[in-house]
């Protein structure tokens, strides 16, 4: 009872405040305004692509996608590539939007998919670099999402390293989103420890019967849950910016992308709200005062900072990145946005980040019963 008497404190403490509310609100619309604003810069008028595919096999999904190009008002023709490699030129230097190549007996091996290993395989030989070549492949590659356990996706990007979509949206997306949730979260909880700490009124909490580890989750699940708001709003951000951003239809972005890719970029950005808003109170907890406690959240937010941009610089860090708290978010956004994602990557992460979380308040609970940190003793 009391962690909820405490839980409701902090809630009133927040929703009281209209400064405080409207700091969560800010995060999304920031980044709404901002990729927006380079969206108009980028394209300055509403593209009608013509797809231009070399095509190797056969399937039925070539009609699906031809489909889903429709509802964005563009059109695909497929041309036989009776040469693999001059198919691929043309993809390179810009004659061609993509070339598709289907194993033999494709969908037949689909269909007699049986759970086993999977017996076919599609290459979709792409350039980012192009917005037409980049818009047709997300578009196939959300078709193909559709059976994609009955065989293997061969993705070939011939794009330049330092495409500028890679660019904007892969490497600095996710360190926006990642800064404007700690500075919204430590605009909270700061506040909520260390100006406590400082009026003494945590003192007067913690000489009652109540379990540390009841107050330390006390304190940090209403901040989380605050955040979210936080965390809600970055994401609506990104969900309704990116159309702009990448000069396609809201319609034609979400069929690229699909559900389950915004499902997970979703999960992902909220994974990272108890980490940020549990080291920031660890943090807050061992300092003096507000101001102190400011001191070393700035130092914290550098380290993650760092942490939400590293991928960009350093590219494939390997499978050992989804398990290092925030990082793992920041790579599985990267690798969501470039579609190149596995499900299991996406809830190693989650669940990595909520475990650190939970770790992290037992740690602030050993804080809140040491004389020495509270007291000065």
């Amino acid at each position: 009872m009391k962690l909820l008497a405490i839980a409701k404190k902090e809630f009133a403490r927040f929703f009281r405040d209209r400064r405080m509310v409207i700091s969560m609100l800010i995060p999304g619309l920031l980044i709404f305004i901002l990729y927006s604003v380079m969206g108009s810069a980028l394209w300055d008028e509403e593209e009608h692509y013509q797809f231009r595919v070399y095509l190797s096999g056969e399937s039925l999904a070539t009609e699906q996608i031809t489909s889903l190009a429709a509802a964005s008002d563009w059109s695909v023709e497929y041309l036989p590539a009776e040469d693999i490699a001059a198919a691929e030129a043309a993809v390179e230097e810009g004659e061609a939007t993509a070339l598709v190549v289907f194993s033999p007996g494709f969908d037949e091996a689909v269909l007699a998919y049986d759970g086993g290993t999977a017996g076919a395989t599609v290459e979709i030989v792409y350039n980012s670099s192009a917005e037409d070549s980049f818009a047709f492949y997300t578009l196939a590659s959300n078709v193909l999402s559709n059976y994609r356990q009955a065989f293997y996706v061969l993705p070939s990007d011939r794009a330049d390293e330092t495409s500028l979509f890679s660019s904007l949206l892969g490497d600095v997306l996710p360190f926006l989103i990642v800064t404007l949730l700690f500075s919204s979260a430590m605009s909270i909880t700061l506040e909520s420890i260390a100006g406590e700490k400082e009026r003494g009124t945590l003192a007067t909490i913690l000489v009652t019967p109540i379990k540390r580890s009841h107050l330390a989750f006390g304190k940090v699940l209403p901040l989380a849950g605050i955040s979210l708001i936080g965390a809600i709003s970055s994401f609506l951000g990104v969900m309704f910016s990116m159309p702009k951003l990448v000069g396609m239809s809201l319609s034609g972005l979400v069929g690229g992308y699909g559900f389950v890719s915004y499902l997970l970029l979703f999960l992902l950005i909220l994974s990272i709200v108890p980490v940020i808003v549990s080291a920031i109170a660890a943090v807050s907890t061992s300092a003096r005062s507000v101001k102190e406690a400011s001191g070393y959240t700035s130092v914290l937010m550098i380290v993650v900072m760092l942490l939400s941009i590293v991928t960009g610089f350093v590219g494939e860090m390997g499978p050992w990145v989804y398990f290092v708290p925030i990082l793992n978010a920041v790579a599985g956004m990267q690798a969501v946005l470039y579609m190149s994602i596995s499900l299991w990557q996406a809830l190693a992460a989650v669940a990595v980040n909520l475990v650190f979380s939970v770790l992290l308040v037992f740690l602030i609970a050993r804080m809140l019963s040491s004389e020495r940190i509270m007291f000065g003793k």
